[in-house]
């Protein structure tokens, strides 16, 4: 492994699966994902069986709060240390540069390491790497549990950099044809196909640190935001992952004092993608609000006033048009679904910035009064139509964020509202490929 400490950065000792394992059990999607879905979970545990998988080394989140948590938490992570005495991983320090298709888009991205130190999830901070969105700190200490006995990880958080000229990871893609090839192969269950290549060129490597050095330079990074220097250095905003990468920093905080500083516990496996790639895209988590009890449509007059415009629609499809409609000034939209049909919301003169803002306040809210309620973040438009119809049940569309505006919010109004924006739908979300050692 390499350090480069000026940009948080380490090039790090990655594990993958030796030759002769079959790739398509051995990755699957991200934890946090079809979290309301336990079909697909129970395909997924079809398919793999007992072969080798990062299936049998994470926690799926849609186990959180039920009896498998615990035993499948202990089952990871006696999983890890079997993987490791049977030396079914093989070794390879450098960066790794991943091509990730889904349909007509390709992502382009580098796997490296992150330090801890130059991250922080709290509000307002002004670290080097930050949390995009709203950190829902109940959610960390029972991914503690997971990471805390782990001899592994295994990351699916997706870190991004403002680099429109395209320096970073752009120029390994023009030359990536002539790196070695780790991986080549279709995944699981419809969500597209995977490649991977170690960047074994040391001048190639130099390269890229002598880029994110300079998207972190205080003359360019001042001049590109037009912000006064009590803004800091932003380089690294936290796409996917942002509560496994504060669970990650919370692990380390805690055992710190104990350990060397160059423990590897101090850094985290992420990929790195250029916000700019035109294979990204964001897309909107919706709401489902489960087991409501009261009449969420009047909750919501309630709330609002005079400034709310609720109106019906006909057909989940107008629903849909209205809320992507560009809004007149000062008004905020967005979808509401139940038993009884479709609605527009339109709230004039909102408070916040963005529309998801304006319907977390009212959820948050509404959620701490309603005993039984609970919500999921959902991704996709036919999942959040399909639960939002269900008897008892809310759904809430929203809208996606421009990705152009991602950085420049964070740097001049901190993180997000929790939740704001997804790195593409679920099938489209990282998947469990490479390990580190992290004891």
């Amino acid at each position: 492994m390499r350090n480069y400490p000026q940009i948080g950065v380490q090039v790090a000792d990655v594990l993958l699966p030796r030759p002769g394992i079959d790739l398509q059990k051995w990755a699957v999607i991200a934890c946090d994902q079809f979290t309301s879905q336990p079909d697909y979970w129970e395909k997924v545990a079809a398919l793999v069986g007992d072969a080798p998988s990062t299936f049998h080394l994470i926690l799926p989140e849609v186990y959180l709060g039920t009896p498998e948590e615990t035993r499948r938490i202990q089952s990871a992570q006696e999983t890890m240390r079997r993987y490791l005495e049977a030396n079914l991983f093989e070794a390879y320090t450098g960066l790794i540069y991943v091509e990730r298709t889904v349909g007509e888009k390709t992502r382009r991205g580098l796997i490296m390491a992150l330090d801890l130190e130059k991250y922080e999830f709290t509000p307002g901070a002004q670290s080097l790497i930050r949390a995009t969105e709203g950190t829902i700190l109940e959610r960390i200490p029972p991914r503690m549990r997971i990471r805390e006995g782990a001899l592994l990880e295994l990351p699916h958080i997706l870190v991004l950099i403002d680099d429109p000229e395209r320096t970073v990871i752009e120029p390994v893609a023009e030359q990536s044809e002539r790196l070695p090839l780790l991986y080549d192969f279709d995944l699981m269950l419809g969500s597209g196909h995977l490649r991977g290549r170690w960047v074994d060129d040391p001048s190639l490597e130099q390269q890229v640190v002598r880029a994110l050095e300079r998207l972190a330079s205080p003359e360019v990074f001042y001049t590109k935001y037009g912000v006064n220097h009590d803004k800091g250095v932003l380089l690294f905003a936290v796409g996917d992952g942002n509560h496994s990468l504060a669970t990650a920093k919370s692990v380390w905080e805690k055992i710190k004092a104990q350990v060397s500083p160059d423990h590897p516990a101090r850094y985290a496996l992420v990929e790195i993608e250029n916000l700019y790639d035109e294979g990204l895209e964001f897309e909107p988590i919706h709401r489902v609000v489960f087991n409501a009890q009261r009449d969420m449509l009047t909750d919501l007059k309630a709330w609002f006033g005079e400034r709310l415009t609720l109106q019906p629609c006909v057909s989940e499809e107008e629903m849909v048009d209205r809320v992507h409609c560009p809004p007149t000034q000062n008004e905020h939209c967005f979808g509401v679904i139940s038993p009884q049909g479709y609605w527009l919301a339109q709230v004039h003169q909102p408070d916040s910035n963005l529309p998801v803002g304006t319907l977390q306040t009212f959820l948050d809210a509404w959620l701490k009064q309603a005993s039984g309620a609970k919500i999921d973040y959902i991704h996709g438009r036919e999942v959040v139509a399909t639960l939002g119809r269900q008897q008892g049940n809310y759904g809430f569309y929203l809208p996606a964020m421009p990705k152009t505006e991602l950085f420049r919010t964070v740097i001049l109004d901190g993180v997000l509202p929790r939740k704001t924006f997804s790195m593409g739908e679920a099938i489209e979300k990282r998947f469990y490929m490479e390990a580190r050692r992290i004891a």
